[in-house]
């Protein structure tokens, strides 16, 4: 591909007519520069701008690229531009993905001020472009500080800390010159088939609502600090029912009937868009119950705009649009699929960019469709002036150097690593490991990294002896289509020798990122047809055990597992999911004792694939059953995560009997700390709807409160009831509330818990 030099961009940007300046490239009238007057409105400025695009300029907003296909800097730092990217960026464009990626945060925010200076300077009416990000650990980006992925941090049950996770993502991300996020997920997943169910927030839906509108304000600065421009705008996805899709397969159809996408599904949306505020929504792959969501304007206008209100801009998922024509074939021709986006309320076509580049044809022979044009534009340049960025589209590089990789942003991935971390199993007390005693530990397994035994000396006293070794890959490590290796029996009888001259053994079992991960088309796969660990991890645990020693398992992974034999041959085991670039450390750190476990499961741990869908709020009919040759229940519960400490939960009260419609009432319990660890509990409220007209969840957490206790410390604590807490799609389709009577749940998990009861009267 040829490659030109910003100068020579430039050149062409002057041979087009343009001046050197935004302030000059404009039209010689006056009155065309009103919208650059900051003393207006956001929708003044955007009403006196968009007038003055022609119908090729206003398609352009429309319209997001790639950077892979030709941003990138040359040897010297400087940009360096396609000339398919200097083709499209003459009208002006709505934004382009990830550019300055893959370098470090000061080089990416120089290439970034370059790219942004070129873009003003390219398009009639110096229309800056939208940088756009993701965040699965922390910015999508070299050189910004890697958390844990939200699942991860989802298991902390504190919303609060989530929240400082996700200012630091703003904040660092805006300082690299991004503007977008197209994050946070706000899909439930309950399918741990699915490839992506690491970057949603867990299977519940009040913990996913509660991360999720923490992650907006975040991310958001809680909306200040984007016209502030310390942060960037999120965009929430994917709307609607992502996280369950059929079989656990990327693309495939999602059938969710309507009361469970009213009740369940759309909460965390809807919180997203009236109570955090997002700037935007992306759409889901897949067809919503028949209906392709990229093409369903009951859904992106009626349910999102007309009932909630939302005024942001919706942007398709990758290149799904023309999928309307030759995926999902529900169009009968490019153009169809244009129109049919267009009418269903997606703005901004991500991508593939065919689509929308219709759209000015189409316009000749039914120009009723620039009035929809008009709108989505609209959206998209409200969003540029909300983020100030006709008025201050550069980055302060001196600013970069230092809030990117700060000491308290990477402090703070520590502390959410040790928040999040989960001790499922403790069997007679195994940990915490004494620190002081003479020990020979080995790390062992497909998960153990190459600094794992560095991380792990750094925290302990010189008298522990680490021994290392990874032994086997579970993958190739291919990232398009992963194949799992063949058992090595050298390697593993190697684990087990290295194990025999131990005296405790650590094994680092579950999944590496080739094993769940987004799939793709063309043979690029991520989801899965079974769930238990892949390759000899179970025959490793299993002849370790055969040894009598003390064995602990650290589980990294990006699903649920099924990890049966794991649980019964293991004597410890903590669940760490993804954590931060400090996993290891921090997991040694509570190995040892520093810091006692405080994590809870996010997800129920299902025993078989044949149990799914599983999760702790299924109606109760569900659980009135089991299957042949398979245990009944799950491995470990929703919310479950043991304490190096223990915790007594007595005393519940509630302040009253009766709710009414135009009440609230309060339940509390006293929680202590008997045991001998100063320890977090996340102390967990369930409420139970004991007859109801449909058939309702068998509990549904409403409630979370993460304290921390010294030993012999209590503390009381108490959580409000509201009538709409109760609220539920009755018979009618329509939200009710419903006479009857309740039972409240205050625990430790969603399986453990004192109780107490009200009632609901409605007349």
């Amino acid at each position: 591909m040829k490659i030109k030099t910003i100068v020579a961009c430039l050149i062409l940007s002057l041979m087009m007519g343009c001046s050197s300046t935004a302030q000059s490239a404009k039209s010689k009238n006056d009155s065309d520069d009103k919208y650059r007057d900051s003393t207006l409105s956001i929708e003044e400025r955007v009403e006196a701008l968009l007038p003055l695009l022609s119908l090729e300029e206003k398609v352009a907003q429309m319209r997001i690229f790639h950077a892979n296909i030709g941003v990138e800097s040359d040897e010297n730092g400087k940009l360096k531009l396609s000339d398919v990217v200097v083709e499209k960026l003459k009208l002006g464009i709505a934004g382009i993905k990830n550019p300055g990626e893959h370098i470090d945060a000061v080089a990416a925010a120089k290439l970034n001020n370059e790219l942004q200076k070129y873009i003003i300077e390219s398009n009639r009416w110096g229309i800056p472009a939208l940088f756009v990000t993701e965040s699965y650990n922390g910015v999508d980006a070299e050189g910004c500080t890697v958390f844990g992925r939200p699942i991860t941090s989802a298991a902390s049950f504190n919303p609060k800390l989530v929240n400082r996770i996700w200012d630091v993502v703003g904040r660092e991300a805006r300082l690299r010159g991004m503007h977008m996020c197209h994050s946070p997920e706000a899909d439930i997943v309950r399918d741990p088939r699915f490839g992506r169910m690491s970057e949603a927030f867990g299977e519940d839906t009040y913990l996913t609502t509660q991360m999720v509108t923490n992650a907006i304000k975040g991310v958001q600065g809680n909306y200040e600090g984007l016209g502030n421009g310390t942060h960037i705008g999120a965009v929430a996805k994917h709307f609607a029912g992502y996280g369950q899709v059929l079989g656990g397969s990327n693309f495939a159809a999602i059938e969710i009937s309507p009361r469970t996408l009213i009740d369940e599904i759309y909460p965390p949306f809807e919180a997203a868009v009236k109570e955090a505020r997002t700037l935007g929504i992306m759409a889901s792959h897949g067809d919503l119950n028949g209906i392709a969501s990229h093409g369903n304007p009951e859904l992106l206008t009626g349910v999102l705009r007309d009932q909630w209100g939302f005024d942001g801009y919706v942007v398709s998922d990758s290149n799904d649009i023309a999928r309307l024509y030759y995926f999902m074939n529900v169009a009968e021709s490019p153009e169809a699929a244009a129109q049919m986006g267009l009418e269903a309320g997606i703005d901004i076509d991500l991508y593939a960019e065919d689509s929308y580049a219709y759209l000015p044809k189409m316009v000749k022979e039914n120009p009723d469709l620039e009035k929809l044009i008009d709108r989505s534009v609209r959206r998209v340049l409200r969003t540029k002036f909300i983020l100030g960025l006709f008025d201050n589209p550069f980055i302060d590089i001196e600013e970069v150097k230092k809030g990117v990789r700060s000491e308290s942003s990477l402090d703070l991935a520590k502390e959410a690593d040790l928040e999040s971390i989960i001790l499922l199993k403790n069997k007679n007390n195994v940990l915490p490991l004494n620190n002081t005693k003479t020990t020979k530990i080995a790390l062992l397994g497909p998960l153990v990294k190459d600094n794992t035994k560095e991380m792990f000396e750094s925290i302990s006293n010189s008298n522990i002896n680490f021994i290392a070794e990874k032994g086997f890959d579970l993958t190739d490590g291919n990232s398009g289509v992963p194949k799992l290796l063949d058992r090595d029996a050298k390697s593993i009888d190697n684990l087990v020798n290295i194990a025999k001259n131990s005296d405790v053994i650590i094994l680092f079992l579950g999944g590496d990122e080739f094993t769940s991960k987004e799939a793709y088309f063309n043979k690029a796969l991520g989801d899965r047809a079974t769930i238990e660990p892949v390759g000899p991890q179970d025959e490793l645990i299993e002849k370790i055990n055969n040894l009598g020693k003390p064995i602990i398992v650290v589980l990294k992974h990006r699903r649920t597992l099924a990890i049966n034999t794991i649980a019964e041959k293991a004597d410890a085991i903590l669940d760490t999911w993804d954590l931060s670039e400090f996993g290891d450390q921090s997991t040694a750190r509570i190995i040892f004792g520093e810091v006692s476990p405080s994590g809870k499961l996010p997800v129920t741990v299902p025993r078989s694939i044949g149990q799914l869908p599983y999760h702790y709020s299924m109606k109760e009919i569900n659980y009135k059953k089991g299957y042949l040759f398979l245990e009944d229940g799950p491995i470990f519960p929703f919310g479950h995560g043991l304490s190096y400490s223990e915790f007594k939960y007595s005393d519940i009260k509630i302040s009253k009997m009766e709710l009414t419609p135009d009440s609230t009432l309060e339940v509390s319990a006293n929680v202590q700390n008997v045991g001998n660890f100063m320890a977090k509990e996340a102390v967990q409220m369930y409420i139970k709807d004991e007859i109801g007209t449909v058939t309702r969840p068998d509990m549904e957490l409403k409630g979370i409160e993460k304290i921390e206790l010294r030993p012999g410390e209590s503390k009381i604590v108490t959580f409000k009831i509201t009538p709409e807490m109760l609220e539920f799609t009755g018979l009618n389709m329509k939200k009710i509330l419903e006479s009857g009577d309740y039972t409240v749940k205050i625990g430790t998990s969603s399986s453990e818990n004192i109780e107490t009861t009200f009632k609901l009267k409605t007349k």
